[in-house]
C-alpha cells in the first residue's frame, strides 16, 4: 500500500494506489454533491477527489487548490478508507473542546501568579510547565501548541515585570497623602505656581532596549571600559508641562538648590512655587532647610508617599528621555551624549509650549452663539 504520509507520489506509482477507481455514477453523484455543497472546507475536499479521480497527480492538484500536498494525500486516505463519508467533519463528535470557558478562567488565574505557588521552583511560567500545572489541577492535558492557542485567548503576553518597592505607609496614609496633592492642584491660589521635581541620573554606559532586528542577527550595543555619571534634577511645570533641569557631577543637596534657584529666576512673579517630590535625602538635607529660610517663604516642599514613582509626573518625562535618547545610545563619550540630552529637552520644551499656548488661545475663544 502506497504510504499517505508522503509530500509527493513517487515516479512511477499509479493513481489508483491513491484513491480506489470509481465508475462514471459515482462521479456524476460526486459532481452534484459539489454543486450543491454550500461548506467551502467540503467542496475543496470533493475537488481534491475529483481531480484526483480525473488523473491529475497529488502535487499538481494541491497546485492548482492551493492547499498542501498533505492535505491532498489526507483527504484522499479518508476517502479511501470511508467513501464519501470520509469527506465530511467530524470534528463535531471528537466531545467537548478542552479549552472550555472554565479551564481558560483557571489558567488566567494561573498566569497572574508565579510557579512557586504551585509547588515549582521555577521563578517564571513557560508553555511545558502551564500544561502540567493545568493537567495535574484539571486532568486535562492539551499539547504545547494548544497552550499557546489558550494564552491568545486569554491574552495573556509575555512581557518584563516592573520593579516595584512596597510603600512602608499604611493604604489610608497613602490615600490621604494623595488626596492632599489633588486638592492643593486643584485649588491653586491665582499667580502661584505648581511643579513636580525627581532626579535622573545619566550613564554612559547604554541602557539596553528592545529594538527591531533581521532574523538570525543581534545588534551590539559599544560599552565604554569605565562608566560616567551625570545627574540632572528637573522639574515639570503641572500648567505648560515645561521641563526646568540643572546638571552636575554629583547627586548633592547643592544640586537640588540650584534647581530651587533656577525656578525662582523662571517665575519671579510668583509669590509661592509648590515643589511636589518624593522624600529623597538632599530634598530634606540640613543644606536644603536652610536655603528654604533663606527663600523666604517662596518655595514650599510637599513630599509624596514612598516609593510612589507613578504619582511624580516627571517621572514620565525621564521614562522617555531613557526611550529616545540613552538607550542602545552610540555616544563614545559623556559630553556628545548629553548634547543628546539637552537636545531632546529642548525639543520637548518647544512641543509643550505649543499645546500650553493652543489650549490657551482655545479657552480665551468666545463660544459660538
Amino acid at each position: 500500500m502506497y504510504d499517505l504520509g508522503a509530500t509527493r507520489p513517487k515516479e512511477g506509482i499509479p493513481m489508483q494506489c491513491i484513491v480506489p477507481s470509481v465508475s462514471f455514477f459515482v462521479k456524476q453523484r460526486l459532481c452534484k454533491r459539489l454543486r450543491e455543497c454550500r461548506d467551502a472546507g467540503l467542496k475543496v475536499r470533493y475537488l481534491i477527489i475529483l481531480n484526483l479521480l480525473h488523473g491529475r497527480s497529488a502535487y499538481r492538484t494541491a497546485h492548482v487548490l492551493g492547499v498542501h500536498n498533505t492535505t491532498v494525500y489526507r483527504v484522499a486516505n479518508r476517502f479511501r478508507e470511508h467513501g464519501e463519508w470520509g469527506l465530511y467533519d467530524a470534528r463535531e463528535d471528537n466531545g467537548q473542546t478542552k479549552l472550555s470557558e472554565w479551564f481558560l478562567q483557571l489558567l488566567q488565574r494561573l498566569v497572574r501568579g508565579s510557579p512557586r505557588q504551585y509547588g515549582w521552583r521555577r521563578p517564571t511560567w513557560t508553555r511545558e510547565l502551564l500544561v502540567e500545572t493545568m493537567a495535574r489541577r484539571t486532568t486535562v492535558r492539551i499539547h504545547v501548541t494548544t497552550m499557546s492557542r489558550a494564552l491568545a485567548l486569554v491574552k495573556a503576553r509575555r512581557g518584563r515585570p516592573r520593579p516595584t518597592v512596597r510603600c512602608p505607609w499604611s493604604k489610608a496614609a497613602k490615600t490621604r497623602r494623595l488626596n492632599q496633592i489633588r486638592e492643593l492642584l486643584a485649588t491653586l491660589p491665582r499667580g502661584h505656581r505648581a511643579v513636580y521635581e525627581d532626579e535622573v541620573d545619566i550613564h554612559l554606559n547604554p541602557k539596553i532596549g528592545l529594538d527591531w532586528m533581521g532574523r538570525g542577527q543581534q545588534k551590539e550595543a559599544l560599552t565604554p571600559g569605565q562608566n560616567v555619571k551625570r545627574y540632572l534634577a528637573g522639574s515639570l511645570d503641572v500648567d505648560t508641562g515645561e521641563v526646568l533641569w540643572v546638571e552636575s557631577t554629583r547627586k548633592t543637596s547643592a544640586l537640588f538648590i540650584t534647581l530651587l534657584n533656577k525656578l525662582l529666576a523662571r517665575y519671579p512673579d510668583a509669590p509661592v512655587i509648590h515643589v511636589i517630590l518624593d522624600n529623597y535625602r538632599i530634598h530634606d538635607s540640613k543644606i536644603t532647610q536652610a536655603a528654604l529660610r533663606g527663600f523666604g517663604g517662596r518655595i514650599r516642599l510637599h513630599f509624596l508617599p514612598p516609593y510612589c514613582p507613578t504619582s511624580n509626573k516627571v517621572d514620565r518625562v525621564w521614562q522617555d528621555l531613557h526611550a529616545n535618547v540613552t538607550r542602545n545610545h552610540t555616544c563614545a563619550n559623556m559630553t556628545s551624549l548629553m548634547i543628546e540630552v539637552r537636545y531632546y529637552l529642548r525639543k520637548r520644551n518647544r512641543k509643550a509650549m505649543a499645546r500650553a499656548c493652543q489650549h490657551s488661545c482655545a479657552r480665551r475663544m468666545p463660544r459660538a452663539a
